[in-house]
């Protein structure tokens, strides 16, 4: 699916795990349309084809690599094959979930062990990924998608809200150890259901991740109506 000699050198890279419709669609044409080269990683490759013309379409310079954002391996693999043809990136955008629906008395141990490791262990594996091309640099971002169930916890999506509230934890304490090294690292909170069309439209919610891309703002988007 890559087209290494059609990559500008000079262009930055950014990273998008867990790529589909919603959010990470949104990231990806803001991204790109401010002269990034898009890297899009997902297991589905049908989908990642899609997505990968859909942004060529808004001349979009986009790439798929097949990846599982729960294994470990695939995603050193991954990140192996993007930086021997695009370079490191310049920003990692992570953006996999999984949400077991149950109240935490009938929650099955192996089902929010398997959403914890995507939600969370698959963000803290690809941001180790990352960090040494960027320490190398002395600039790139790390931004994470959250929830606002890691500050309103729901009975029936426990798994999920235990594991937003460890992926903005990991958010908080990567930047407290990056910073130094000239890397950002934040997370958007989304406080509602993502749809076009309204307040929570991919393209309006990409924009905060561009801010803290580009340190506009820091930390923390709680992205919500007022």
């Amino acid at each position: 699916m890559n087209s290494p000699e059609a990559v500008e050198v000079s262009k930055p890279v950014i990273a998008i795990v867990g790529s589909g419709p919603g959010v990470s669609a949104g990231i990806a044409r803001k991204f790109g349309g401010n002269g990034f080269v898009v890297l899009l990683i997902a297991r589905t490759k049908e989908s990642l084809e899609a997505q990968v013309q859909e942004l060529r379409g808004h001349q979009v310079q986009a790439h798929g690599i097949v990846a599982d954002a729960a294994d470990k391996a695939s995603l050193v693999e991954a990140f192996a094959e993007l930086e021997k043809n695009f370079g490191a990136p310049e920003v990692l955008a992570y953006n996999a979930g999984a949400n077991t629906i149950s109240n935490p008395s009938e929650l099955v141990a192996e089902d929010m062990l398997s959403d914890f490791t995507i939600n969370v262990v698959g963000a803290l594996n690809c941001s180790q990924l990352v960090i040494p091309g960027m320490t190398e640099r002395g600039s790139g971002s790390i931004l994470f998608t959250g929830g606002m169930l890691a500050l309103k916890p729901v009975a029936s999506r426990a798994s999920a809200s235990i594991a937003k509230a460890g992926l903005r934890n990991l958010a908080f304490t990567l930047a407290d150890e990056l910073a130094p090294r000239g890397i950002k690292v934040g997370t958007v909170t989304i406080g509602g259901v993502v749809k076009a069309g309204t307040f929570f439209d991919p393209d309006l919610i990409a924009e905060s991740f561009w801010e803290l891309s580009t340190g506009a703002r820091q930390g923390e988007v709680l992205y919500q109506q007022a």
